[in-house]
């Protein structure tokens, strides 16, 4: 079995390519993927060549871990049936590429416990919950306070202020400095931060990944207010200690989702006090991978890149 899949073989070089998947074993899932997302986090630090050393890394690399498709074989006993429609947070089932991520293809072979089953009325937004149960793991948990002000207004961002609205607390303040980002709030603020006097926030939620700005959000929280790291950082993370002594300053750094997140990001969506509205801002044919990548990691204006599967061969 074989399918047509995005391939990232060095830095900058990707293309559509065919692969040979490894044998289904006697309970995997064959899944045939509708729609991938293109993560302008970790996927860019590939694209660009940045990332640090991680387990698993290595090119060739099929990229995607946010995806959603449809179970086309499926063994008894999976708890599933061809026909249902599941999100698929990557899949590592390609020869001779590695799978670290390994969503953005037209057919994925995984195990039943990695997959979750959502509703199809979704469609594309579907793909959003990986971020979404990323942005849920971050507030969620014991000793967790939700944001008073967020960092950056991309998707991250934007989910992180829509999950604050959603647990009934008051609304965020969002930083923005690209113009183009400024627009699309929904029940709170956005700023530059040159136009936000504050310097007494609980916590802040830094969603840029600017690792430069620490200083500066030692500066704006209140004493024994918690700084929390929900990007990822390419670059050793440094701040100058008076400040946040005087501050009695917490720094937290949030990981990726468990599957508890995706439940229960999954059961927010559905009963209606989530959105994932308005955040797929663009969408090309599988075939336009490589200018889609391009667009999704350069363009600012574009929030999130939807690749489409269906008409794949």
């Amino acid at each position: 079995m074989d399918t047509s899949a995005v391939l990232l073989c060095g830095p900058r070089d990707l293309h559509l390519d065919t692969l040979q998947l490894t044998d289904p074993g006697p309970d995997d899932l064959v899944i045939e993927i509708a729609h991938s997302g293109i993560s302008t986090g970790t996927e860019k630090l590939f694209w660009s060549g940045t990332m640090p050393p991680f387990p698993g890394m290595g090119y060739p690399l099929v990229p995607g871990y946010e995806a959603v498709g449809e179970v086309v074989e499926a063994a008894p006993g999976s708890g599933y049936a061809p026909g249902d429609r599941v999100f698929v947070p990557g899949a590592n089932c390609f020869e001779g590429a590695f799978g670290l991520f390994g969503a953005a293809a037209h057919r994925v072979i995984s195990a039943p416990d990695r997959v979750t089953r959502i509703d199809a009325g979704h469609g594309a937004e579907g793909a959003l919950l990986a971020l979404a149960a990323t942005a849920r793991h971050a507030m969620a948990g014991l000793d967790k306070s939700v944001p008073d002000l967020i960092v950056g207004h991309g998707v991250l961002g934007r989910l992180l202020a829509r999950l604050t609205l959603a647990a009934g607390a008051p609304a965020p303040t969002v930083w923005e400095i690209d113009p183009t980002r400024q627009t699309g709030a929904e029940g709170y603020e956005v700023l530059h931060p040159d136009n936000d006097p504050r310097r007494d926030y609980t916590s802040i939620y830094d969603a840029s990944g600017n690792g430069a700005l620490l200083n500066d959000l030692v500066g704006r929280i209140a004493k024994g207010g918690e700084i929390v790291l929900a990007g990822f950082y390419t670059e050793p993370l440094s701040f100058a200690f008076p400040p946040a002594f005087m501050k009695e300053a917490r720094f937290r750094v949030a990981a990726e989702w468990g599957h508890s997140d995706l439940a229960a990001t999954r059961a927010l969506v559905e009963n209606g006090a989530l959105s994932l509205a308005g955040l797929i801002t663009h969408r090309r044919a599988a075939a336009d991978a490589p200018d889609a990548y391009q667009t999704a990691f350069e363009d600012p204006a574009c929030l999130k890149m939807i690749l489409n599967w269906e008409e794949a061969a």
